[in-house]
């Protein structure tokens, strides 16, 4: 969806996220050594769908911005789409970790691993779609540098040799 929708480097960029939150959830697991059972695989998806929809956020607001700042530098572009999603993000998160703690603390060890992982989840898809969605576009060259060519000074329409 976010390859047909954005361009090839948001897809890149967003399943690299994921599989980092998938790979963090799965480590936290193992650390811990909770339980593993069909409640934590309902979170692991739950954790998928939720950080896909942070990035593809985070992402819509920088392809509007491509398109509102055409010649601002795309290190510039991610930091101002990033801090305009942030409060949004923030409290998405924070209310979401609020309901999480809630149900680790009164809803008992049957759905102790959903909520654990969950809880874990939420704040690493947060950091994900922040710290590396973003950044990975600029890995992948989303906006090509101007060449040689275009940054010559012109003067009338015609480019003037340095």
């Amino acid at each position: 969806y976010v390859w047909f929708r954005f361009e090839w480097q948001f897809a890149v960029g967003a399943i690299v996220a994921t599989v980092h939150d998938v790979v963090m959830t799965l480590g936290f697991f193992v650390i811990t050594g909770l339980e593993f059972n069909q409640s934590s695989l309902a979170a692991i998806l739950t954790i998928i769908g939720y950080s896909l929809n942070d990035t593809i956020v985070v992402y819509d607001r920088v392809r509007e911005d491509l398109r509102k700042y055409k010649r601002m530098p795309l290190p510039q572009l991610l930091n101002n789409a990033i801090n305009e999603t942030l409060s949004r993000t923030t409290l998405t998160s924070v209310t979401t970790i609020l309901a999480l703690l809630a149900l680790v603390l009164f809803g008992g060890e049957v759905i102790r691993s959903f909520t654990m992982a969950m809880l874990f989840g939420v704040v690493f898809g947060t950091y994900s779609s922040i710290f590396i969605a973003a950044p990975l576009l600029i890995l992948f060259k989303l906006r090509p540098q101007a060449s040689a060519d275009e940054e010559k000074p012109v003067n009338g329409g015609k480019a003037v040799a340095t």
